[in-house]
């Protein structure tokens, strides 16, 4: 219980630090926007390529790998189609929907929970690698292709499939997952490079999450889509750890201390990537926003129920 409130603690100090930054205006207006894309363009393609390049491939292909993947793509279906059919969303807004109901935390939280609740930091190297080397290029694709067709003469789809792979947090995990994969190790200097970018991307990430909060209510009324952020907070917290358990247990055969890893993986919170893509389409920013921080705060009970019951 107090590895799970430690992690949780470091992560609202820098959320904190970057909301009095934000009311304090020494930023300037609307700072989020240009860190956002920083952390975007740079650092966490530093951090990608960092982490998944000093990774053991064998562990990034196991089966925590096949369980994150069809827990993550199961809620975000479920998120995606109700949005679409019964909500009457467009591509855009179900989409960064899709992503706050199943894209994890899995660096900005997930490396501490991992270091002081699961002592362990090979469960989240599996699913940062489908995350980014997957999931991440099929939902850019969805996003682009959402705000390209509000352009007239607008690229074929599949310049939009390729667009989605070519983004720089993609290119910085193919590298990263290459180096692995040949076992090369690069000059050292590259590598340290790479990890001291990377290591700005964490805190930045949370950083611009804090600025985001600035002047705003969540869940306001007439604003926020409220019924789209509560379905992608019950799928995130409620239906996604319950999913990730049934496949461990039963599919994979799994129980004790990997039982209640993969468990308490899948319950972490909405990444403040989501944010970031989001605010980079300018699709669903304030359905990102309030989910991240929702889910963050319901985080910390969830787990500790987990703990409880299977620690």
């Amino acid at each position: 219980m107090i590895g799970v409130l430690e992690g949780f603690a470091v992560i609202a100090v820098v959320i904190a630090a970057g909301y009095l930054t934000g009311r304090l205006g020494v930023l300037g207006e609307t700072p989020e926007l240009v860190l956002s894309k920083l952390v975007f363009y740079v650092l966490t393609p530093a951090l990608l390529l960092d982490k998944l390049a000093t990774t053991d491939v064998a562990v990034l292909f196991s089966s925590r790998l096949w369980v994150s993947a069809a827990s993550a793509l199961t809620i975000a279906s479920a998120h995606y189609l109700i949005a679409r059919l019964i909500l009457r969303r467009g591509i855009g807004q179900a989409t960064v929907g899709a992503l706050a109901s199943s894209y994890v935390n899995s660096s900005n939280l997930g490396i501490p929970i991992a270091v002081f609740v699961l002592d362990d930091t090979s469960y989240v190297a599996p699913l940062l690698l489908f995350q980014i080397l997957v999931y991440s290029p099929v939902a850019l694709a969805l996003l682009d292709l959402s705000e390209r067709r509000e352009r007239p003469g607008r690229s074929p789809l599949w310049r939009t499939v390729v667009a989605g792979f070519a983004n720089p947090i993609v290119v910085g995990a193919l590298i990263g997952l290459l180096v692995s994969l040949a076992r090369w190790h690069p000059p050292k200097w590259a590598m340290n490079s790479a990890e001291l970018l990377g290591n700005a991307s964490v805190p930045m990430a949370l950083l611009v999450f804090g600025l985001s909060l600035g002047g705003v209510r969540i869940m306001q009324k007439g604003e926020a889509p409220r019924r789209d952020i509560l379905l992608a907070t019950v799928l995130k917290m409620g239906a996604m750890p319950l999913v990730a358990w049934a496949l461990t247990r039963f599919a994979v055969g799994e129980s004790g201390h990997a039982l209640f890893a993969q468990t308490v993986t899948a319950a972490l919170p909405t990444a403040q990537n989501v944010l970031v893509y989001a605010l980079r389409y300018n699709r669903g920013v304030m359905l990102a926003r309030d989910a991240g921080l929702i889910t963050t705060t319901v985080a910390i009970p969830v787990i500790m129920v987990i703990a409880a019951l299977l620690a």
